[in-house]
């Protein structure tokens, strides 16, 4: 046998994989501190609901998205981790325990999410403009980014929002046109893009996402790039996020729309 042959049979038959895909345990006391905090207030993190991988990073640099409205959504989106079902009675004190707990956490971006309440007439606009007004009146010097849902086309129930005027309002289209029915299935794409679009009529500055790697094209993904500036959007993030709703890699770009 050459030495060619020796060293190709010696040659690991599996490699170790590279440190960045390593996803430490939650550990610290800031850590701690945070998970108290939401424990004691009885709140709902996308963090925890969605299985994030990263949650122990976050949660130890001090940090969490809140997620209000329960933990019960009314849609089945295949990517997505979060339960599906009928949602519980609307917690009208949510909205000031939310505020306590940023201010507690001394938090200078905060950022919001919510399940979808297609069970409300309100669509959950409501509590998201209480939750937007108690965080500015216990913690004045914060900035928030809300990540809405489409309030299934409620156009009134969407200036709830824009008369809020949070710092930044997010709505994701998710996915390109030819897979929403599949990834999406409740949702719309020429929806959400009438969503963002409303949003910057109105002076919002506006963000978006899509997920890669659900079956797209490369023609595609450009497709919606251009259809997202054409509504106006300001950010677009674009990330890996499998359909079992268990990310291990959290890969995210961010791209600002210039004119």
């Amino acid at each position: 046998m050459s030495n060619n042959n020796i060293e190709m049979a010696e040659e690991p038959r599996f490699k170790r994989k590279p440190d960045w895909l390593t996803v430490k345990l939650p550990a610290g006391e800031e850590y701690k501190k945070v998970r108290e905090i939401v424990s004691v207030n009885k709140l709902h993190t996308i963090c925890e609901s969605g299985r994030c991988p990263n949650m122990g990073e976050c949660w130890g640099a001090g940090t969490a998205t809140f997620m209000i409205l329960g933990n019960i959504c009314t849609r089945s989106c295949g990517f997505c981790a979060v339960a599906t079902g009928r949602p519980l009675p609307v917690d009208v004190k949510e909205p000031e325990r939310v505020a306590e707990s940023v201010r507690l956490m001394n938090i200078k971006h905060c950022v919001i999410t919510s399940v979808n309440r297609d069970d409300l007439k309100d669509g959950g606009s409501i509590i998201w403009v209480e939750t937007i007004n108690a965080i500015r009146r216990m913690s004045p010097q914060t900035k928030f980014e809300t990540l809405i849902p489409d309030f299934m086309g409620s156009w009134v129930n969407l200036q709830r929002i824009i008369d809020a005027h949070p710092d930044m309002v997010s709505h994701n289209t998710e996915t390109v046109r030819r897979l929403t029915k599949q990834v999406r299935v409740q949702a719309k794409y020429d929806r959400s893009l009438e969503v963002l679009k409303r949003l910057k009529q109105a002076g919002m500055k506006t963000k978006s996402g899509i997920m890669l790697g659900l079956g797209e094209t490369e023609h595609e993904i450009y497709e919606t790039m251009d259809d997202l500036r054409a509504a106006g959007c300001d950010v677009l993030t674009m990330g890996n996020y499998p359909l079992n709703g268990i990310t291990q890699i959290q890969c995210v770009l961010l791209f600002y729309f210039c004119e």
